[in-house]
């Protein structure tokens, strides 16, 4: 995948968000973190349509999970409609990345060069860039 220099990456999960930037080159990235925002999960509306009893008593579906990946889309919303980021790779794993483009601003959209749908928030900074220049 080409990630442009100075693209962010956003690497979240159910439980932690982490923006991340590309201080290398196009195939050569070079990551370094920017920051770990603490969100506030309130948009409980983000698993209406996971509220069936069934999936939660077998572990498929957690409200909290969801709604952390809306906050965590409502912030990157907030930076891409301010002009603070213009290049943005998601990555993160299929449920969230799911929740994620439910609620994608049109801005953040456009300025989307990317998405991997692999859970690597707990990797260290080298294999997300290999996964990057596999993607």
């Amino acid at each position: 995948m080409k990630c442009p220099h100075k693209a962010h990456i956003a690497l979240v999960d159910g439980e932690r968000f982490v923006l991340l930037r590309n201080d290398g080159q196009i195939f050569e990235p070079k990551l370094s973190k920017v920051a770990e925002p603490s969100l506030e999960p309130t948009n409980y509306s983000a698993g209406v349509k996971h509220q069936d009893k069934v999936s939660q008593m077998r572990g498929h579906t957690d409200l909290d999970e969801l709604a952390h990946a809306a906050a965590a889309t409502e912030w990157l919303n907030s930076k891409a409609i301010a002009g603070e980021m213009d290049d943005l790779v998601v990555i993160a794993d299929p449920k969230t990345l799911g929740e994620m483009r439910r609620h994608y601003h049109k801005e953040l959209e456009s300025r989307l060069v990317g998405e991997i749908d692999k859970a690597l928030t707990g990797e260290p900074l080298d294999r997300i860039e290999k996964a990057l220049v596999a993607a």
